[in-house]
């Protein structure tokens, strides 16, 4: 796995980058406390995650690539911003305490959908409970991937309601250049 993600960065293949932070992010925080601790899995090269600590959240940032991570980084350092920078599977990532939230953009539509409910399992397991999961389901409109459609019936029974609480308002609607969309969430992990 570490080749492939590496590999695409390594040779530029990274249409899912733009540039900068998604246009959702500012609309799925805007219910977030002050300093509340969020991760970014799957983070890329962190754009959303200089936009989370430049607005004063504690964030914490999990990619797999090495010249992914090593770009946050430089980010971070030159906009003289703090934030946590893991290298390393998504899998193997243990938090030392839970979250108040977690920002779900492009690392479900990028995984295997066989590995989507163990995927899930984690999201839970990192969540405290009431906390957040700021959800951007990738809208293909095709098999096959990366990125991998991530179907809305398909997604509800993954994050059932016995586990999470989904909202009662429509989606947050943000396009891709490609053509592609998503359809953005905010779900509430429930208590065990």
């Amino acid at each position: 796995m570490l080749s492939n993600w590496e590999g695409r960065y390594q040779r530029g293949e990274t249409g899912w980058d733009r540039g900068g932070a998604s246009p959702a992010l500012s609309r799925l925080l805007e219910h977030l406390p002050a300093k509340a601790r969020v991760l970014v899995p799957g983070c890329g090269r962190g754009h959303e995650v200089v936009e989370l600590a430049r607005l004063g959240f504690m964030a914490t940032a999990v990619d797999i690539a090495p010249s992914a991570t090593a770009h946050l980084r430089k980010q971070l350092l030159r906009h003289e911003l703090d934030a946590k920078v893991v290298t390393g599977d998504l899998f193997d990532f243990v938090a030392k305490y839970p979250f108040d939230a977690v920002y779900e953009q492009t690392c479900l539509c990028a995984m295997d959908p066989t590995q989507r409910e163990v995927y899930v399992d984690q999201l839970y397991a990192w969540l405290q409970p009431g906390g957040m999961l700021f959800a951007l389901f990738m809208q293909t409109g095709c098999a096959g991937g990366p990125p991998f459609h991530c179907d809305l019936l398909a997604m509800r029974e993954l994050f059932d309601t016995a586990r999470w609480q989904w909202p009662e308002n429509e989606p947050i609607f943000t396009p891709h250049a490609n053509g592609r969309f998503e359809l953005g969430y905010s779900l509430v992990r429930r208590p065990d």
